[in-house]
This record gives structure tokens, sequence and C-alpha cells, in this order.
């Protein structure tokens, strides 16, 4: 049975790192949702005259957010299809949030929740001074520059959603990503995707 692996969280928290040590010991298609639809959304925005790093405006959440989401999972859902793992990099945190978004993915694709597991992975950092100073480091301040300049405001966005697809709880598990991690952190991380 396929499985469809969340790697959710918001900016610093260390997601994408998490993700690539997973994929050492998971051979599963990797789909981190910025690349899969990060150039076409700059250059929609570009062509309608919109700043093309924006990720924080209504005008983005309006004609761009759901459609990198959706794609992201349409390749998963594809991949799943021909029996094939996916790990999937990004918050998705309105997906998670909406209880029918799962099954209607897993209808188009002609698959239903017995056909597939879902694990959901949050990764989060309970100190966000440090998780600030990740973003800064990163170096992508094109994208992350509202974040910094309005860190009160973007604090309070930072709790986990509540994942409404009715998925057991054991399929669901929150990492706090502070300090190093470990082969030991990551093998546990591997332990909770494969049981």
């Amino acid at each position: 049975m396929p499985k469809i692996i969340f790697v959710s969280g918001v900016a610093g928290t260390g997601k994408t790192t998490v993700s690539k040590c997973l994929h050492k010991y998971i051979p599963a298609v990797y789909l981190d949702k910025d690349t899969v639809g990060g150039k076409f959304s700059e250059h929609f925005l570009q062509a309608t005259g919109y700043d093309p790093s924006d990720r924080d405006s209504k005008y983005y959440k309006q004609h761009c957010r759901d459609l990198e989401y959706d794609v992201t999972m349409d390749l998963a859902m594809e991949n799943a299809a021909l029996g094939l793992d996916s790990i999937l990099i990004g918050p998705f945190t309105k997906e998670i949030e909406t209880e029918e978004w799962l099954g209607r993915k897993l209808t188009e694709f002609g698959l239903s929740r017995v056909d597939v597991t879902v694990k959901v992975l949050f990764v989060t950092l309970q100190d966000t001074t440090l998780q600030k100073e990740r973003i800064i480091e990163r170096g992508a301040m094109d994208r992350d520059q509202w974040k910094i300049d309005n860190w009160d405001e973007y604090e309070q966005s930072l709790d986990l959603p509540t994942v409404a697809w009715g998925i057991p709880e054991s399929d669901i598990l929150v990492y706090d990503n502070s300090g190093e991690l470990t082969e030991e952190k990551i093998k546990n991380l591997v332990d909770f995707i494969e049981r």
C-alpha cells in the first residue's frame, strides 16, 4: 500500500532539511510544493503586475496558492496510483484543516482511503526566536521579508492545524526540530512513517 507522507510546518522550522534526511531511508517521490509550483506562480504574478516573490498577499492566495498545493497533491496521487510512496513538503495548513480535501483528491485519481496510508509529520520549533533566525539565515528575503517585518503578526499564525481527515492519531506526529538533527532522531521519524 503506497504512503502519502506530508511533512508540514511553517517557514523556518526545517521541514525541507528533515524531509531530505528522511528520503535517505525512504525511497519515495520527493515533492516540495515550492519547487512544484513556485516558478509558475512567479511568472503569473509578474505577468499580472505583482511582485513575483510575494507569498503573503490576498492576490497570491486567491490566484496561485491553492493551485500550487493541488498540483503537488495531484503528482502524489498519480504516483500512489502506480504504487509509489510520496513525500510532500509544504505547510498544507488549509488542506489539512479541510475535511473533504483528502477524499476529493483520492477520488479524482480513482483511489480511496483503503488504497493508501496517509502520514502527517508536523515539523515545529517551540523557540520562535530560533525560527526567525533560521528564516533570516536561509537567505530567501525576497520571499520572507514580510514575515520578518511583521513578526509579531506572523507569530500569531504559527499554531498547528487540526488534521480534519479522520486518519488515526498514530499516523500524526509533532516533531520539535530544535537542536541537532541526529541520526537517532531521523531513525525515530522513519520508524513513525514505516509503522
